[in-house]
């Protein structure tokens, strides 16, 4: 059976190198923080390009850590795609402040930046809310268009917030995602481009005075020391054998993986051209880490029926994600939409993500694309 996201096979190819990691880590039996975390950090900087990296527990906590430090809450509006994971949303609801869910692009699934503008309008017209924040999100690997958001947050004075959780890797030409937003966060969780065998996450951030902040927060608020608390705080830590993992990983990713994944994109692109889908668009500059392959199936394809059929011949298949933000019941009462989101909508009900990662093999892939081919032309 072909692997959705095959951690499996990476291992094996990995399996030396991450071995003779997590062996280091328990000879020298420093299990949080230490070596291993401080290199990480270091090395996850100098690949994005930004000053300060800060690991965390998850990508969650690190928007949670982001927020904190700009003391967002309640009477804040933090302008949010509404085609997301909840996550996104979830962070500034947490903080008191309200999720603003704006509609996304059709061909790239990111924030639009003309919707954003017109919420952000909205917001200021109404005048019970204060804008503060745009958090981003570089969905299936694909950057946001930050040289268009970046103009209108700089014309309304709001924060970016990258929310780079699908992004790592992904870049703008040649800038890389993660370096994008005043501070930008990522997710280590096993299944993402560069992930852990656990839980983890990293903040980004050119700024000293943040950075110190996200440090303090992320270790009960501490001061001097861990015993001098100066302000409250959570308890969010990277440990060190997912640290020692990941630089593993990171040079793998750098070395090899994100080309590969961009071959598969590829090898998809051609294969499923005439099958009338709406496949990934990449626009002209941006480079995506393929942390998923979606395609866009046509208004009225019985979505399930082709999951079903896939599933029978061994291929997995994913739909991110099956409802808006603004559909989700926690965010009743919380979250706001000025305007329909109608694409999102759309998008729930037709994406579907078929296999994805740097080693699937060329056997693989055209298995995938022939299955999909045949439904296709069996139902046009």
């Amino acid at each position: 059976m072909i692997q959705f996201r095959d951690l499996q096979r990476q291992y094996e190819v990995l399996r030396t190198d991450i071995n003779a990691a997590l062996a280091r880590v328990l000879v020298g039996a420093h299990f949080i923080g230490g070596d291993e975390v401080g290199a990480l950090e270091r090395e996850l900087a100098q690949y994005v390009g930004t000053k300060h990296c800060v690991s965390c527990a998850n990508g969650t906590d690190a928007l949670n850590l982001a927020l904190m430090a700009w003391e967002i809450g309640p009477g804040d509006a933090v302008f949010v795609p509404d085609f997301t994971f909840f996550a996104s949303a979830e962070a500034p609801a947490y903080r008191g402040a309200t999720p603003v869910l704006v509609d996304v692009d059709a061909q790239t699934f990111n924030m639009d930046p003309d919707k954003l503008e017109h919420a952000i309008q909205a917001v200021l017209l109404e005048g019970q809310l204060v804008p503060r924040v745009v958090l981003t999100v570089d969905l299936f690997g694909l950057p946001a268009d930050y040289p268009a958001i970046r103009a209108i947050c700089d014309t309304y004075g709001l924060l970016m917030l990258e929310d780079a959780a699908q992004g790592f890797g992904g870049s703008i030409n040649g800038m890389s995602a993660c370096g994008f937003g005043d501070i930008c966060t990522t997710s280590f969780f096993p299944a993402k481009p560069l992930g852990c065998y656990g839980d983890g996450g990293a903040i980004f951030t050119d700024n000293d005075e943040w950075a110190l902040l996200m440090r303090s927060y992320a270790v009960h608020g501490k001061g001097s020391m861990k015993y001098d608390n100066v302000r409250i705080g959570i308890n969010s830590r990277l440990d060190a054998m997912q640290a020692a993992i990941l630089r593993v990983k990171l040079v793998a990713f750098v070395d090899h993986e994100l080309d590969a994944v961009n071959d598969v994109a590829r090898c998809y692109n051609e294969g499923l051209a005439d099958t009338g889908y709406g496949l990934p668009v990449v626009p002209k500059g941006f480079k995506s880490c393929w942390a998923q392959y979606t395609v866009c199936l046509p208004q009225g394809t019985r979505r399930s029926l082709l999951q079903e059929l896939l599933a029978q011949q061994g291929i997995p298949t994913m739909v991110y994600y099956p409802k808006p933000l603004s559909q989700q019941p926690a965010l009743e009462g919380i979250a706001r939409c000025y305007d329909q989101n109608p694409v999102t909508e759309a998008l729930c009900e037709r994406v579907l993500s078929l296999p994805m990662h740097p080693y699937l093999k060329l056997e693989e892939m055209s298995c995938v694309i022939q299955a999909v081919v045949e439904y296709a032309n069996l139902h046009e």
